[in-house]
């Protein structure tokens, strides 16, 4: 089993901070609000602790949980996904069920040179992020081999 790149957590800790500007402005507006119109303090008390914890969980915990929680390997004839933090998930999906496979970038990701991989069944759709961009590049050609998609497709 492989792991994702390390970069993953510092991707995800970026991602963290734009979320925490979301949170700023909740708590931000929530605080004019309960000035305004005179609302009871404890609101935006509440919100703002469920904000700070909201952002020190984006920031220290869920990069390193997302980093130690993905492992996959592409296999002859199938490709195996292991995730998840409470929920431990175990896929196996076989090659010959796969129908599409590509490679895909956010901007953050892309900052940080990785890319996610994702590739569809008739059952739905799977994914392994924060690959670097060479690793995302050989599995998505690798699972294309397997499940033999035609190379005008790759």
């Amino acid at each position: 089993m492989k792991r994702i790149d390390p970069r993953a957590i510092h991707c995800r800790r970026t991602e963290g901070w734009v979320s925490s500007v979301g949170c700023l402005i909740v708590v931000v507006v929530l605080g004019w609000l309960t000035v305004r119109y005179d609302w009871p303090l404890w609101i935006a008390a509440l919100t703002a602790v469920i904000s700070a914890v909201i952002v020190v969980l984006e920031l220290a915990v869920f990069p390193r949980v997302l980093y130690r929680s993905w492992q996959y390997a592409i296999l002859e004839k199938e490709v195996e996904l292991h995730h998840g933090f409470w929920v431990r998930k175990r896929t196996l999906i076989p090659m010959s069920r796969i129908q599409h496979v590509n490679a895909k970038q956010g901007p953050i990701e892309k900052g940080y040179g990785l890319s996610t991989v994702t590739f569809a069944t008739a059952a739905g759709s799977h994914h392994i992020p924060a690959l670097s961009e060479e690793e995302a590049e050989r599995v998505r050609r690798q699972i294309a081999e397997g499940a033999n998609i035609n190379n005008e497709e790759i």
